[in-house]
């Protein structure tokens, strides 16, 4: 496959890390906000400030798996590519939706609507973000371990 394919197959991987990087700044500079007492930040994050911080962490290293994988040069099925992509999103979104809204991050919050579709959306999350960096660290190893089995003489 030549290296131009290869770019264009796996696209979606460095615009989704760069996407996700901008966001991870953004949320560094709410950060600050926060510290310096902006009050419509503290109106917007109005949970547990670490989590914040636990969002721009996730954010930061779910950009830093995909550019990784994507370094691989590995062809990966779209399947693969759009669940790390969407799947580092919404995990990553998972610490910032609890510092937006404090009752998600109770251990004991009531059973209404919105902490229901929290449950589901963290379920969807997980799965999605599993299925795609597991997926992708498979293919990985399988086309190391094929070329491996070709021996000396196998083309690049």
């Amino acid at each position: 496959m030549k290296q131009g394919s290869h770019q264009r197959l796996n696209i979606e991987l460095p615009i989704g890390a760069a996407l996700w990087l901008l966001v991870a700044l953004v949320l560094a500079w709410c950060l600050v906000g926060l510290n310096l007492g902006v009050p419509f930040l503290k109106a917007i994050f109005a949970g547990k400030q670490v989590r914040l911080v636990q969002a721009h962490i996730d954010f930061l290293l779910m950009t830093a798996l995909i550019l990784g994988i994507y370094a691989t040069r590995t062809p990966l099925h779209w399947t693969l590519r759009w669940s790390m992509v969407l799947g580092a999103f919404t995990n990553s979104s998972l610490f910032l939706l609890m510092a937006i809204f404090p009752v998600l991050d109770s251990p004991t919050a009531a059973d209404n609507g919105l902490v229901a579709l929290y449950k589901i959306y963290t379920l969807a999350s997980v799965s999605m973000t599993s299925y795609g960096f597991a997926g992708a660290a498979i293919t990985i190893l399988w086309r190391i371990f094929q070329g491996a089995a070709m021996g000396p003489f196998a083309k690049e």
